[in-house]
Formats: structure tokens, C-alpha cells, sequence
């Protein structure tokens, strides 16, 4: 097990190579909660995310001779980047596994700073098996990115300067996956400040803390694709739990949708981008199940910033129509000339933006007279959209849903 001894001996072996994120006050995400929220930024790390306390504890404590044969990882992404950086700073040889699904900028990282990456499998359980069988072959130390004592320990490194940061604190909500980094700052953050709040928060698609709360002990679950993918495990760790579930006050599910909305709040507001792991402490709060933290002040772990723009552009999009500011239906109108301009004035009238207007005949139905027109706007809200077509319907234009 790790003790609080073991933490703050890992952050005396970090000061010098990971960076002391700052843990702003942020007024627009305070006023769309109703909370006093802080923002610990570890999306601002070299590579982008916390795994670099872990991997730099871990590191420094191997022996001589594992430090010139090397190491071995098995990670869906930001485990594998601080164990390439901060091997590449330690002179020490990293190997990385990564499921073929990784984003893309998460592998070409790992490649730039130096480790071997290695595409194996569908998910990180593939990934892993790949990872120890080459472990083995090649003599390499696996490093456990969850659930290794000096892992967890590292990570705990956080908990310790949110209270200096904060010292006030009420609550603190960190993003759960296979629970390392909640265990260490569970461990950190009740050992110091026992009446502070330690909430756990998950994807839906993958909430195996929830189902190891529930057994009494980790158990495997069956995963489903999310935005959350730095959270994507399968099973939480064994030494993750035992220290985390008795130290962990509330457990918070998010759903992608919710993920998708909080990445969108954090670019306008916060101006800052987070993947979707990252984004789970503030979906939470907008859920509406953390009402006992009204007008609390509440730290929340903004983890990891390594999100491919292509997907973060698609989330952005599907933030926006979470939101209702982008919006799809069909219109009924006439097939006459005219009637095509006479709708998009009408929608202009309205005050929205035309993105997209599909003019179809020939699946328009019986009415050879009547055409249907797939249009995609932008609107303010969802009340904006709902008075749009109310104004459609009361000039005669006919709408419906469209997927």
C-alpha cells in the first residue's frame, strides 16, 4: 500500500521535472455551476496531461541496470507521452503499446519524444497482454499506469498543491479511470484536510470504479466507445481501490453528451481545450447531482489537454447541438419558383444561420407538388430553434426531425 510518506517523497523527486500547474479561479464556470470553481491545470504539463508525476517517480526509483535496458508500457495514450519524456530526460529507453484505435496525436507525440510505440489490439487489455509478452522476451520493466504503489504516489503529488493552492477547499472532483490518479489524491487530499470532499466522476461507457464500489472489489465491465478514452480501463486496479474506495465520498456517472457539452463550455469560457477525460469533473457539476456544492469552493482536475483536433472539432459539433445552437429538420414546401428563397428568407427573418440546405424531389413522397429540404442551423438556444419552426408552421411550412 502507499502511505502519505511515499507522496511526499515523490514530489521531492518531481520538483525538478514536472511542472507546478497553477489552479485558477474561474468566474464563467463558477456562474454556470452556481459554485466557487478552481481549475487545476495539469492539461498545461510538457505532454499534456498528469501522467508525468507517476511516470517520473517510478523512473527515478529503478535500479541501474533496468534503467539502461528500459521500460514498457501499455497505454491508450497520456501514461505512454510521460513515460517517453521523462524517460528521454532519465536517459532511460521506453516502449509504449498502444490499442490501433489511440489518437493519432497521442502516438505521433510518443514517436517525437523518443519511445518505441508499438499498435497492438482493440483496447488497452490487448494492448497490455501485447505489452508484458515483450516485457518479458526483451527483459524490460512493465510499468503499471494506474496501479503501481510509485505511480499512485506521484500522482498524489496533485492532491498536495491543490491544498496549498486552495487551502479553503470544500470539494475536490477528479476523473476516475483505472483510479491511480483519484487514489493518490484521495490519499494526499484526507490525510491532510479529512473533511474536504473527494468526488469520483466517470464516463458511462466505461465506469468500472462504479461497478468495483458495487462488488466490493474490481471487476471487469464491458466497454463502450467514449469521448473520455484517456479513462477507457476495463478493470481498476487492485491497489487503486483498496486505497481510493474508503477515502472517495461520491461517485458521479456523465454521459457522452454531457462530456461532449463540458468540452465545448471549457473552449468558449474557459478558453482552455481538455480531452474528454478532463472535461468529466465540470460535466459533473452541470449534471445537477452535486447540489450540496452550491456556493462551495471546488477544485476541478482538469487532467490532460491531449485531444486530436479532428476529433475536438467533431465534439465541438456535437457540443453545439447538445446545446441546441445547431439544429437539423426537414421542411415541407412548395415545389414552385420561389418557394426555396421564400424559406431561407423566412429562417433569416428569424434571426438563425443557414449551415446547410439539402433541396430534395425525388424522395419527397406521393405529393409530386411538395419538396422536402433538409436544412442545418445555428441558433441561439433551443427556445430560438422551437420559435423558428413555430414561425415556419404559422406561414404554412410543415417541419419535422431529422437525423
Amino acid at each position: 500500500m502507499v502511505s502519505f510518506a511515499d507522496v511526499e517523497a515523490a514530489r521531492e523527486r518531481a520538483k525538478s521535472a514536472v511542472y507546478y500547474s497553477p489552479c485558477l479561479p474561474s468566474i464563467p464556470l463558477s456562474d454556470i455551476t452556481g459554485m466557487e470553481i478552481f481549475c487545476k491545470l495539469d492539461n498545461l504539463q510538457r505532454t499534456g496531461s498528469f501522467k508525468e508525476r507517476g511516470a517520473r517517480n517510478v523512473l527515478a526509483q529503478l535500479p541501474a541496470d533496468q534503467k539502461k535496458r528500459g521500460v514498457i508500457a501499455a497505454s491508450a495514450g497520456n501514461h505512454a507521452q510521460a513515460l517517453a519524456y521523462q524517460g528521454k530526460l532519465l536517459g532511460i529507453p521506453a516502449t509504449v503499446v498502444m490499442p490501433k484505435h489511440a489518437p493519432l496525436i497521442k502516438v505521433t507525440t510518443c514517436q517525437k519524444l523518443g519511445a518505441r510505440v508499438v499498435l497492438h489490439g482493440k483496447d488497452f487489455a490487448e494492448a497490455k497482454t501485447r505489452a508484458h509478452e515483450i516485457g518479458e522476451k526483451e527483459k524490460l520493466a512493465y510499468i503499471d499506469g494506474y496501479d503501481d504503489p510509485s505511480i499512485i504516489a506521484g500522482q498524489g503529488t496533485m492532491g498536495l498543491e491543490i491544498l496549498e493552492q486552495v487551502p479553503n477547499v470544500d470539494a475536490v472532483i477528479v476523473p476516475v479511470g483505472g483510479a491511480g490518479l483519484i487514489a493518490g489524491v484521495s490519499l494526499a487530499v484526507k490525510t491532510k484536510r479529512p473533511k474536504v470532499k473527494v468526488i469520483a466522476v466517470e464516463a458511462e461507457n466505461v465506469a468500472s470504479f462504479s461497478a468495483a464500489l458495487k462488488a466490493g472489489k474490481p471487476t471487469r465491465i464491458e466497454m463502450q466507445p467514449t469521448l473520455a478514452d484517456g479513462l477507457a480501463i476495463p478493470q481498476v486496479g487492485k491497489n487503486a481501490f483498496e486505497i481510493a474506495k474508503s477515502r472517495v465520498d461520491r461517485s458521479v456517472i456523465v454521459t457522452e453528451e454531457q462530456i461532449a457539452l463540458s468540452i465545448l463550455r471549457i473552449v468558449e469560457l474557459q478558453k482552455g481545450v481538455v480531452e474528454g477525460a478532463a472535461a468529466t469533473p465540470l460535466a459533473a457539476c452541470l449534471a445537477g447531482d452535486l447540489k450540496s456544492l452550491a456556493r462551495k469552493r471546488v477544485v476541478l482536475l482538469l487532467c490532460g489537454g491531449n485531444i486530436d483536433p479532428n476529433v475536438l472539432s467533431r465534439v465541438i459539433e456535437r457540443g453545439l447541438v447538445a446545446d441546441g445552437r445547431l439544429s437539423r429538420f426537414t421542411a415541407v414546401i412548395s415545389d414552385r419558383p420561389g418557394g426555396l428563397a421564400d424559406l431561407t428568407a423566412q429562417i433569416a427573418a428569424s434571426g438563425a444561420s443557414i449551415k446547410q440546405v439539402v433541396h430534395d424531389r425525388a424522395f419527397a413522397g406521393s405529393d409530386v407538388s411538395a419538396v422536402h429540404v433538409l436544412c442545418t442551423v445555428e441558433t441561439r438556444n433551443r427556445d430560438h430553434l422551437t420559435t423558428l419552426r413555430k414561425k415556419l408552421r404559422e406561414n404554412g411550412v410543415e417541419t419535422y426531425d431529422s437525423r
